[in-house]
C-alpha cells in the first residue's frame, strides 16, 4: 500500500500510467537495478526529469534515480553491474553509469543549501524520499516512481502542474531560491524548454531575490544560460530574466538594449529586434540547435547603446557598433567562462554581421568577395544565416531587395569557389619557396612577403607560379631599396 504521500498508479489515467511505465518497460535495467538495491537493503526510485519527461512522452536515454543508499554503497552496487561507472558528481551525492546504452545517475536523498558567502552548495543527506522531493526545484520535477513496486509518488501536486503547464516550487519560492539561487535561472530555462508559465509568486520571488544569483559561480550560470538559449522557446526564458532583473546580473548587455526610442521613431526597438533575429536564426538552423549562431544573434547588436548618436538631421546612428559589440561580446563571454574558441567565433560573427551591407546592389569586386570569404573563414555558413536573420524590416519591398542582394552574393561566392577553391585561399608561393627565391632565413621578412602575396592573391585571383615569383622579386627589390 502506498503511504500518505504516494498516489497509487490506479489514480492515474490509462495514458498517464502508460507514460509512467514506459521507461520501465523500455528499460529493464531500471527493474534490474532496483532489485539489486532491494537485495542490498536499500530503496530506489525513478525521479525528477525522467518522470516528468516520461509523462510528457519525451523521455530520452537518461534515467535519474534517487536512493537512501550513501554514495559508497551505490558504488558497491553499481560497479559489478554497469558497463561503466563514473564519480564526477560524487561530492554532491551522485554516481553516474552506463548500462546497455542507458545513461544512469543515482543520487542519494539529499538537501543542499547555500550560506550567504559561499558559491558552492553544502550537501547533507536525507533519509526519506519525501525529504528529498521537497528540496527539489519545481513540483514537476518532484515526482517519483518507487521501484520495483512502481508506486507513483507526488506529494506536491506536480502532476496537476504538469497538466496545467505551470512551474511552481514544492515549498515557498523564497526558501527554494535561498537554498540554491540558480533555481531562479532554472525557472527561466524550464519555461523556455517546456513552454510553461511561471507561477506569479515564483516570478515575484525571482525579482525580489535576483541579487542572490551573484553568489553562484559563473560556470553554473553559463551552463543554465546555454540550456535556455538552446531551448525551443528562448525568447520566453530571456524575457523572464530581463523582467525579473536577473539578466541585469548575468547578461546586463541584454536589458541595456531596451533603448528609449526617439520621438520620431527613427530607429527600431533594439531589444525586440534582437529577440526576432534570434528566432529567425533558429529557423535557419539545419542540423539542430547551434549555440554559436544563437549567441551571435543574441549579442550582435550589444554595441548599439554605447555608440548611439542623435545626428543633426534627426537620424539616429550607431557607427562602428559591430566593432564595439565584438569587444563587449568577448568581455562578457570570458566573464561567463566560455571556451576561448567559442568566444573567438561568436565575437568574430558579431564583428562581421554588418559587412554585407556594404555590398549594396552587387557592386563588390571579386577581390572584395574573396576578402568576405577569407575573413569569415569556417564561420561563413553561420555568417550567411546571421546576416539573413538580421533583416527584420516590415517593409516588404526592402526585405525582398536585401534577400535578393544576399542571394546574389552567395551565388558569386559559389562561382568563385568553383573557379578558385576559395575556401582555402593561399598565396601562390609558400614560405619555403619564399625563403628559397629570396635567399633569406626564417623570420619577419618571410611573414611580410607571405602577407604581400596573399593580398595579391585576394586582389587578382590565382597568379600562377611565374607571375608570383616575379611579383615577389619586385616587392623584395622595393623593400631592399627602402632599407
Amino acid at each position: 500500500m502506498p503511504n500518505a504521500n504516494e498516489v497509487s498508479p490506479s489514480v492515474l489515467s490509462q495514458e498517464q500510467r502508460r507514460a509512467v511505465n514506459e521507461p520501465l518497460r523500455g528499460a529493464p535495467v531500471a527493474d534490474d537495478l532496483a532489485r539489486r538495491f532491494q537485495e542490498a537493503g536499500f530503496s530506489l526510485a525513478l525521479v525528477g526529469g525522467s518522470v516528468r519527461d516520461a509523462l510528457l512522452g519525451r523521455l530520452g536515454n537518461d534515467l535519474d534515480f534517487t536512493t537512501d543508499a550513501r554514495p559508497q554503497d551505490v558504488l558497491k552496487i553499481m560497479r559489478p553491474w554497469a558497463d561503466a561507472v563514473w564519480e564526477v558528481g560524487i561530492a554532491f551525492g551522485t554516481v553516474g553509469g552506463q548500462k546497455d546504452g542507458w545513461q544512469i545517475e543515482v543520487t542519494t536523498y539529499r538537501s543542499e543549501a547555500y550560506d550567504r558567502t559561499s558559491r558552492k552548495p553544502e550537501v547533507s543527506y536525507g533519509d526519506s524520499i519525501e525529504e528529498d522531493l521537497v528540496r527539489r526545484d519545481f513540483t514537476v520535477n518532484a515526482m517519483a516512481v518507487a521501484l520495483p513496486e512502481k508506486a507513483f509518488i507526488d506529494p506536491h501536486g506536480g502532476l496537476d502542474d504538469l497538466a496545467a503547464g505551470v512551474l511552481r516550487t514544492p515549498g515557498t519560492p523564497e526558501d527554494s531560491f535561498s537554498d540554491d539561487p540558480l533555481r531562479m535561472m532554472r525557472a527561466a530555462r524550464f519555461a523556455a524548454q517546456l513552454d510553461f508559465e511561471v507561477a506569479p509568486e515564483v516570478v515575484k520571488a525571482m525579482g525580489d531575490m535576483a541579487g542572490r544569483i551573484d553568489i553562484v559561480s559563473a560556470e553554473r550560470v553559463r551552463d543554465e544560460l546555454n540550456k535556455l538559449i538552446l531551448s525551443p522557446h528562448p525568447r520566453k526564458g530571456l524575457t523572464l530574466l530581463v523582467e525579473t532583473g536577473l539578466a541585469e546580473r548575468v547578461l546586463p548587455e541584454l536589458p541595456a538594449l531596451r533603448l528609449e526610442r526617439d520621438e520620431h521613431h527613427r530607429h527600431k526597438d533594439v531589444y525586440d529586434h534582437t529577440l526576432i533575429v534570434l528566432e529567425q536564426a533558429m529557423a535557419l538552423e539545419s542540423e539542430g540547435p547551434d549555440l554559436t549562431l544563437r549567441l551571435a544573434a543574441l549579442l550582435h547588436d550589444i554595441g548599439k547603446p554605447r555608440t548611439r548618436r542623435f545626428e543633426k538631421d534627426g537620424r539616429v546612428s550607431f557607427h562602428h557598433h559591430e566593432v564595439v559589440g565584438a569587444k563587449m561580446t568577448k568581455k562578457r563571454m570570458l566573464a561567463l567562462k566560455y571556451s576561448n574558441e567559442l568566444v573567438k567565433d561568436v565575437s568574430r560573427l558579431v564583428e562581421l554581421h554588418l559587412r554585407f551591407h556594404g555590398y549594396g546592389t552587387g557592386e563588390w569586386t571579386d577581390s572584395a568577395v574573396r576578402r568576405y570569404v577569407r575573413d569569415a573563414g569556417p564561420l561563413l555558413d553561420r555568417l550567411h544565416k546571421l546576416t539573413r536573420s538580421d533583416c527584420t524590416t516590415r517593409n516588404k519591398r526592402k526585405a525582398s531587395a536585401l534577400s535578393r542582394a544576399y542571394d546574389g552574393l552567395e551565388e558569386r561566392i559559389a562561382q568563385l569557389q568553383e573557379q578558385e577553391e576559395l575556401d582555402a585561399i593561399r598565396p601562390d608561393l609558400d614560405g619555403n619557396q619564399v625563403m628559397e627565391i629570396l635567399g633569406v632565413p626564417p623570420g619577419p621578412v618571410v611573414g611580410r612577403a607571405y602577407k604581400h602575396l596573399l593580398e595579391l592573391r585576394l586582389e587578382n585571383g590565382p597568379m600562377g607560379h611565374e607571375a608570383a615569383v616575379a611579383a615577389l622579386k619586385e616587392w623584395w627589390s622595393k623593400e631592399s631599396e627602402a632599407e
